[in-house]
C-alpha cells in the first residue's frame, strides 16, 4: 500500500465517500480539499445512460462557459483578404501565412485552436494529416470553419469547449481551475 502525505490524508477525511453530494457542494469540497502547490483543473465527468450502438443517442457538442477554462487560448487563423485583417482586430494571435503552414508541417504548434474560412480549406486539407491527430483541424461542426471570423475567435478566447463520450458511455471534461473557482 502506498504511503499518503499528510496534506493528503488530511484532505481524504474531508470527503465522505458514502454522500452524494450535488455539484455545487462537490465543486466547492473540491477546491476546499486542494492542497498542492499548482493551479489544479477541475473535471466533470457525468454516465450517460445512453447505448453507443445507436447512431440517435450521440451526445456532443459545443459550450461557452461563462468563465472560461481558466487558461489564455492561442488561436491560428486560416484567412486571406479582407478576413485576415478582420481576425487580427478580433484578436488572432497569428494568421497562417505559407511560412506558417511550413512551420506547422515541420512541427510547430504554438497554438491552441484553429480556425479556417471555407475558401482556406483547401490549404487546411493538406494539414490534416498533422492537424487531425492533435484535435486542431477545424470543423464546420464546432464552428471553426466559418465566415463569421470575428465570433468564432471571440467564442474560442471566451471558453468555448467541445464535449462528448468517445468509447464509453461517459463524458468527461474539464471544467474550470481550482483558481478561478475560489475567485468567483
Amino acid at each position: 500500500m502506498p504511503k499518503r502525505s499528510k496534506k493528503h490524508t488530511e484532505a481524504l477525511k474531508k470527503i465522505d465517500r458514502t454522500v452524494q453530494y450535488d455539484p455545487l457542494e462537490a465543486m466547492t469540497l473540491a477546491v476546499t480539499s486542494s492542497h498542492v502547490k499548482f493551479d489544479e483543473t477541475v473535471d466533470v465527468a457525468v454516465r450517460l445512460g445512453v447505448d453507443p450502438r445507436h447512431a440517435d443517442q450521440m451526445v456532443r457538442g459545443t459550450v461557452v462557459l461563462p468563465n472560461g477554462l481558466g487558461k489564455e487560448i492561442k488561436v491560428l487563423v486560416f484567412a486571406k483578404g479582407e478576413k485576415e485583417q478582420e481576425a487580427l482586430d478580433a484578436g488572432a494571435d497569428f494568421i497562417a501565412t505559407d511560412e506558417i503552414v511550413e512551420k506547422i508541417k515541420d512541427g510547430w504548434f504554438g497554438f491552441d485552436k484553429a480556425i479556417a474560412t471555407p475558401d482556406m480549406m483547401g490549404t487546411v486539407g493538406k494539414l490534416g494529416r498533422v492537424l487531425g491527430p492533435r484535435g486542431l483541424m477545424p470543423n464546420a461542426k464546432t464552428g471553426t470553419v466559418t465566415f463569421e471570423v470575428e465570433k468564432a475567435i471571440n467564442e474560442l478566447k471566451a471558453g468555448k469547449s467541445i464535449f462528448g463520450w468517445k468509447r464509453q458511455v461517459w463524458c468527461m471534461h474539464p471544467s474550470a481551475k481550482s483558481l478561478l473557482d475560489r475567485r468567483n
